[in-house]
């Protein structure tokens, strides 16, 4: 009985990761598309200050979300560490701290998201400011939000690599699994890129980002679905501890 829990206990692992890694996504896209995305006029002010305070409610409800996605992926991080450790400890323990990293930059930028709440009050201090130079700091603050996101991209593009590759050495997942994955993480690298070398360019090309969200979303339906092939990680567990790497 003892044998059979620990033969599933990685497959458990892997599915539970896959679970929270599902929550990350939901709670990313809700935020960033449904109420971000129909929220937001872009480069107008009014009507982006009218449609917040007019939905003041689902635009809070979108930063609950964005919590709610970077303590899931706290979480998918370090059950993530673990599951691909016998695969490369120096490498998963490496894509641990780039997506910590990228975390880290998007906690802090969810002041960004907050801001608007703040310049649109009804505080008294901001009777010193007129409500077009309130609603411009508003839409500002948004835009500086877009780009704290491409900002962390660079770090989560790095961390999707690195799990690609791992995932892709690992034997217990599909390699073309993990090539999805690192081929999401390349396009994530250069589409932050794009945004910050040629910014004119950014708006004329496809969305590279697409590309990450399939091979993350690949990855977390598989594990999700199948979890891992239990007796490949045993062996490569079993040789990590071995080797002693």
């Amino acid at each position: 009985m003892m044998d059979r829990d620990v033969k599933t206990s990685p497959r458990l692992g892997a599915r539970i990761a896959g679970t929270f890694y599902l929550i990350t996504i939901i709670m990313g896209v809700f935020a960033e598309v449904f109420v971000r995305g129909a929220l937001v006029v872009r480069d107008d002010a009014a009507a982006t200050a009218t449609n917040i305070l007019a939905h003041e409610s689902l635009y809070r409800f979108g930063l609950a979300a964005d919590l709610i996605m970077l303590a899931c992926y706290i979480v998918v991080t370090l059950l993530f560490y673990g599951l691909f450790k016998p695969v490369g400890r120096s490498l998963s323990l490496l894509a641990a701290f780039f997506s910590l990293v990228g975390i880290a930059v998007l906690a802090v930028n969810s002041l960004n998201h907050l801001a608007p709440l703040v310049f649109l009050g009804s505080a008294h201090y901001l009777s010193a400011f007129e409500t077009t130079q309130l609603q411009t700091l508003a839409l500002m603050s948004l835009k500086m939000h877009t780009r704290g996101y491409s900002i962390s991209s660079v770090f989560f593009g790095i961390y999707c690599l690195m799990i690609g590759y791992l995932a892709f050495r690992s034997g217990f997942l599909p390699r073309i699994v993990g090539a999805l994955m690192a081929i999401g993480g390349v396009s994530f690298v250069t589409d932050s890129f794009v945004v910050f070398l040629l910014p004119a360019l950014a708006d004329r090309l496809p969305d590279l980002g697409m590309l990450g969200g399939i091979g993350e979303l690949s990855l977390t339906l598989w594990l999700m679905m199948m979890g891992v092939n239990v007796l490949k990680w045993e062996e490569k567990a079993s040789a990590w501890q071995i080797s002693g790497a």
